[in-house]
């Protein structure tokens, strides 16, 4: 899909993205005000709770009509802003620092501040472009990316949307909130612990690559969406300060199959997705590491009066992995292996301010000691797993983004507390990495604030 470009033409491309990523960056995933302010609509109407990046059935159509539904009226300017304070506690302290600047545990950040261009530019043209500057790592990087072309017809008399997107993160142009980009937790700290393993999918490849994919909306119920994505050239990471990983050889298709039904006062989808790669380790040329990942997702939404709404997403995905380049280079002790994800989330939220949210995950894949090893474990006594399970509680509340709220199309806010409970860390309940340290020890408690103007 994407051929040999000459020095000249990838030089105009690598400036391409720089410039927008400095024009969001240099203008006053998630909820951004700009899209109410375009719409003339309320947060409330797009966003389960009044802040995302939560989809209702209207915000659902509006992402797959390409950000360019409109009130009609003139001079509405794409622009947002985004701040995430927050605070993170783990049960017993890290082993280590979890980045420069920060202790093993207690740790109050600016998580992140997000510059966003979003919106309409045309009939046909919207996006969702967000630069972020993270406290954690002090680097301010090009973050998702959108880019959608849009055009609205009559197939067999059926409304029909048909759309090019063009993005850095596969899944991220996802409006179903149940694959990896847009699954709950919606924000999470950066400054705990997390699993040994997780498909590919499920954002090893995000900010990394460049995708374009063809997709339809036919009929207001069937979804389909086939493209491809290639690695962007260690110089352009460069400038938009993203560390590169493996290299994808060649193009790796990706796919999405979905079924939606808007009922009004209740709505559904159910679907199957997929992603092929094959990765160059290092970016070493020679052998790769080839991944196929397939998943099922599902979700359900009770909008009744909107007084009480409750939602239910779901999503499984299964990969199989011929880890050729690893297990030639010694990184790996098995040449073929696999990693299964399941999560699970509901939620009620009440009068569009206050909501509570309970998640499930489960992740489980073959043993191999020389991908789940590493130099902080004692490895004669290590499970070499990546089986890792446990839950998510949040509370939050978002106090405005209604019709009568303050700042209404101009400002949001949302407060959140919630707890992350393993049971089951690395291979292990008890002991996981051979010096003592049980699962439940990075339990984490996290609070935030997430401010959108």
């Amino acid at each position: 899909m994407f051929g040999t470009s000459t020095p000249r033409a990838m030089h105009r491309f690598r400036m391409a993205l720089v410039t927008l990523g400095l024009l969001a960056s240099a203008l006053p995933a998630h909820a951004v005000p700009s899209f109410a302010r375009q719409t003339g609509q309320d947060c409330v109407a797009c966003h389960v709770g009044g802040f995302g990046p939560q989809l209702t059935p209207y915000g659902i159509k509006f992402k797959l009509g390409g950000y360019t539904d409109s009130d009609g009226k003139a001079g509405h300017i794409p622009l947002s802003a985004m701040l995430v304070q927050s605070y993170t506690q783990t049960s017993k302290d890290q082993s280590a620092d979890p980045a420069k600047g920060f202790s093993k545990n207690d740790n109050l950040s600016l998580q992140e501040i997000s510059m966003f261009v979003a919106g309409r530019f045309s009939d046909n043209i919207g996006a969702f472009v967000q630069v972020t500057h993270a406290e954690p790592d002090r680097k301010t990087t090009l973050d998702n990316a959108d880019l959608r072309i849009v055009k609205n017809m009559q197939i067999a008399d059926k409304d029909t949307v048909l759309g090019i997107s063009i993005n850095n993160n596969p899944t991220v142009q996802d409006a179903f909130n149940t694959v990896p980009a847009w699954r709950f937790p919606y924000m999470s700290s950066e400054l705990a612990v997390g699993s040994a393993a997780s498909p590919l999918i499920d954002g090893a490849l995000a900010q990394q690559v460049i995708g374009v994919s063809a997709y339809g909306f036919y009929d207001n119920h069937w979804y389909a969406e086939l493209g491809g994505y290639n690695s962007l050239s260690k110089r352009i990471l460069d400038d938009i300060n993203i560390a590169p990983g493996d290299k994808i050889k060649g193009t790796s298709p990706y796919w999405r199959l979905a079924y939606f039904e808007d009922q009004r006062k209740q709505a559904y989808s159910f679907g199957i997705f997929g992603m092929d790669a094959h990765l160059l380790p290092g970016w070493t040329p020679g052998q790769t590491d080839k991944y196929r990942d397939i998943g099922i997702d599902g979700s359900y939404q009770f909008l009744g009066t909107r007084e009480h709404v409750f939602a239910l997403n779901g999503s499984y995905i299964n990969e199989r992995r011929n880890l050729d380049a690893s297990f030639g280079a010694g990184d790996a002790e098995k040449r073929h292996g696999s990693i299964n994800r399941l999560d699970v989330s509901g939620s009620y939220h009440f009068d569009k301010t206050y909501g509570a949210t309970l998640a499930l995950f489960d992740i489980r894949g073959s043993r191999d000691n020389g991908l789940y090893n590493s130099g902080e474990q004692d490895v004669g006594s290590v499970k070499a797993s990546p089986n890792t399970r446990g839950y998510t509680v949040q509370g939050d509340w978002t106090p405005f983004g209604k019709e009568d709220s303050w700042g209404n199309g101009w400002a949001n806010l949302r407060l959140g507390l919630q707890y992350t409970g393993y049971t089951k860390f690395n291979g292990a309940k008890n002991n996981y990495d051979g010096f003592g340290r049980n699962a439940s020890d990075n339990n984490t408690l996290f609070a935030f604030a997430w401010f959108a103007i």
